[in-house]
């Protein structure tokens, strides 16, 4: 049995060790029908760096414990392109493959008042790990692009941002207790369907717990690492620092426009960005100053004014 994986294995071999490796393998968009060949000779064929790929599979199969000895050697747009096929496989399969088979074996009628509120209980998590994964595409990716590139974001830091995989999946656990405890099929219904249901929450749970640890352990350091190095770059390139015209605010100081005129608490927004409420209060500060507009009446008519929200999306007082 393969102990730790390496470029001269054979491909298949490393599938056959631990069939959950099978969608890994999916999300770096290598094909099957690998015939004999190696992990680097298959790497090579689809465009993946190898390394990387030896180090998601060797951090899946022993734990995060070995991910130590990849982080400085993983390439970044692998690695990115990797975890975004991961979010569109939980986002546009998995979770909406395992909705349906909700449906199919509980009763969602409003008389069957348990079933109704495992639905919504569902729906609710769906979305909040739409909300997290799209934020994860929009943003830190975004942000390791402008790493990349030698860009500082002075408003992000991924060892802020990594805290919010707390209990991401504490709901799933929570869903499959309430079925298993206190849902009842209807008189001669058969109870497979649920038990297939079941048995896809684990699965998908299990998935999903490997993705946060794989994020957690191998990638964000990876991504604070670059953070260091780009920060360390800037401080021995001396560069000539423009005044920001008064109304030159950043995309953060944007964003935070956007939810306050939406009518959201500095506790709120704080959760909304994945930063403290102390950084939203002087975020609000910084914007103050720079517009001298000091009013939420005031900064939703900037804020309609510049495009930054529309008019829909503000309930008018």
């Amino acid at each position: 049995m393969i102990t730790s994986y390496s470029e001269q294995d054979k491909i298949s071999d490393v599938i056959a060790s631990q069939p959950s490796l099978l969608q890994m393998i999916c999300r770096f968009g290598i094909q099957l029908g690998v015939g004999d060949k190696t992990v680097r000779e298959v790497c090579t064929a689809a465009g993946v760096d190898t390394t990387t790929f030896i180090a998601v599979a060797n951090v899946m199969k022993q734990g995060g414990s070995i991910a130590p000895l990849y982080i400085d050697k993983i390439d970044m747009v692998t690695m990115m392109h990797h975890l975004k096929s991961a979010h569109e496989f939980f986002l546009d399969f998995q979770l909406q493959h395992i909705r349906r088979k909700l449906l199919e074996a509980i009763d969602c009628s409003r008389q069957n008042e348990v079933a109704f509120l495992i639905l919504k209980f569902y729906d609710e998590y769906m979305s909040e790990v739409r909300k997290h994964m799209e934020y994860e595409n929009q943003r830190v990716f975004t942000h390791v692009d402008h790493l990349l590139a030698g860009k500082l974001d002075p408003d992000f830091r991924i060892r802020h941002y990594c805290k919010s995989h707390d209990g991401m999946d504490t709901k799933l656990q929570e869903l499959k207790n309430i079925i298993i405890k206190y849902y009842t099929p209807a008189e001669g219904t058969s109870s497979d369907l649920l038990c297939n249901v079941l048995f896809s929450l684990y699965n998908c749970e299990a998935d999903l717990r490997a993705h946060c640890d794989m994020e957690e352990t191998l990638f964000f350091p990876a991504v604070a690492r670059l953070e260091d190095q780009v920060a360390a770059t800037a401080k021995d390139t001396p560069v000539e620092k423009e005044e920001p015209a008064p109304e030159n605010l950043s995309e953060r100081e944007k964003e935070i426009i956007a939810c306050i005129v939406r009518g959201m608490t500095n506790k709120e927004v704080a959760a909304q960005l994945f930063i403290s409420v102390n950084t939203v209060l002087t975020h609000r500060k910084n914007i103050s100053r720079k517009l001298g507009i000091h009013s939420v009446s005031g900064l939703t008519i900037y804020a309609i004014v510049n495009q930054i929200v529309k008019v829909e999306e503000i309930e008018l007082q």
